[in-house]
């Protein structure tokens, strides 16, 4: 690229608007995906968004002439390194053209940003939580994103490379044929931790239904998910936020939750239909039509999703996952859905992995957070 690259800081309505839409613009990759912008904007506005309330950000525009060319996203945590003693800035919403220069350039301003105030170290791209999707696409570019995972063309990891970053960590998705019947242990396991406790499983059919269990769910979140990479407890305004971007795209039959004598949730998982396809139809606008091609798209597709899912710590190892599998195995074969795609997993989540493997799931994308250190100038 011949043509000086001029960084623009994101303060006007105008600029943020082009930032947020800067994927669709530039649209750099065959299987983009768009999200739902509207919870797009929503991530970026303070009133909506408690999180950003915790941190510094800040957000820059690449523009060559008056052609905007990339984006990235600056955030520092203050009470996530507080309580891990960390002094980490992040990058997050990484986005540019097919040119090595304009991602130096974006990356520098976010390296020089967080050293101006005294970080020692650089990760990403990652959010304001682990909530949010991380890391850089590696492989499996051939099949399409789906809600809340990260997409980006593949030319982009090898130049974050070149700007010396390392591998942090990888986060795994799995592909999953949903079994006509599972194996006898399997089986025979769930069987058993049903029988010798006063555990229940619960089945829901309405949306209304599920609506007492979502604080108690998610409040085991905050419980589980604790030593978790990035991980940052939810406030009750996050969560009430969770659910209400959330619960109108679940199908209820598709929440399977195990709770004690007391109605209490131990262990629960959420999935829903894959609807990658009509999003991409609705080019990510919900309204005023773009939710039919959603529904019709979770009608068609032959995927399940995993959202989310947990185990309270003290019933770890006990045998839910099996009860919460075959609940879920089922519901999903009624809706003539034959695969599932687990969303990420940490490579260091030994359990969960063999869990996956037990049950013959293939690793089919690969994405990686990396970091870099922050050396002051001499």
């Amino acid at each position: 690229m011949t043509q000086a690259i001029r960084l623009v800081p994101v303060t006007t309505q105008q600029e943020l608007r082009t930032y947020v839409l800067l994927p669709e613009i530039i649209n750099t990759r065959p299987n983009f995906v768009p999200p739902v912008w509207s919870d797009e904007f929503s991530f970026h506005d303070p009133k909506k968004n408690p999180a950003l309330q915790q941190c510094d950000t800040i957000r820059y525009l690449a523009y060559v002439g008056n052609r905007a060319v990339g984006r990235i996203m600056g955030i520092i945590h203050h009470e996530y390194n507080s309580r891990k003693k960390e002094k980490t800035g992040r990058f997050y919403q990484l986005e540019a053209i097919n040119d090595p220069m304009v991602v130096h350039t974006l990356l520098q301003a976010i390296r020089d940003w967080c050293k101006e105030r005294g970080m020692q170290r650089l990760i990403g791209p990652f959010g304001l939580s682990d909530k949010d999707p991380q890391g850089l696409q590696l492989e499996g570019f051939e099949h399409l994103p789906v809600i809340a995972t990260a997409t980006n063309p593949d030319f982009l990891p090898p130049m974050l490379e070149a700007e010396g970053m390392t591998k942090l960590i990888d986060c795994l998705v799995y592909q999953l044929e949903i079994p006509q019947s599972v194996p006898d242990l399997y089986r025979r396991i769930a069987e058993r931790t049903l029988r010798n406790s006063r555990l229940r499983v619960l089945s829901f059919f309405k949306r209304a239904s599920l609506k007492p269990f979502i604080v108690p769910v998610l409040r085991l979140v905050n419980e589980t998910y604790k030593d978790l990479l990035g991980f940052q407890p939810m406030s009750e305004a996050e969560m009430r936020k969770l659910a209400a971007q959330y619960l109108p795209l679940l199908k209820p039959e598709l929440v399977k939750m195990i709770v004690d004598d007391h109605a209490a949730p131990v262990a629960f998982v959420i999935a829903v239909p894959d609807f990658s396809e009509g999003l991409r139809k609705a080019r990510g606008r919900l309204l005023p039509f773009g939710f039919l091609h959603l529904l019709q798209s979770m009608k068609r597709t032959q995927q399940l999703d995993l959202l989310l899912g947990a185990v309270r710590s003290d019933f770890q190892g006990r045998g839910l996952t099996p009860v919460l599998g075959i609940n879920l195995f089922e519901s999903a074969r009624k809706r003539g859905l034959t695969c599932i795609d687990s969303h990420l997993i940490l490579e260091s989540n030994t359990r969960m992995r063999a869990e996956m493997e037990r049950l013959g799931a293939v690793v089919y994308k690969r994405y990686r957070v990396y970091q870099q250190e922050l050396r002051s100038e001499s």
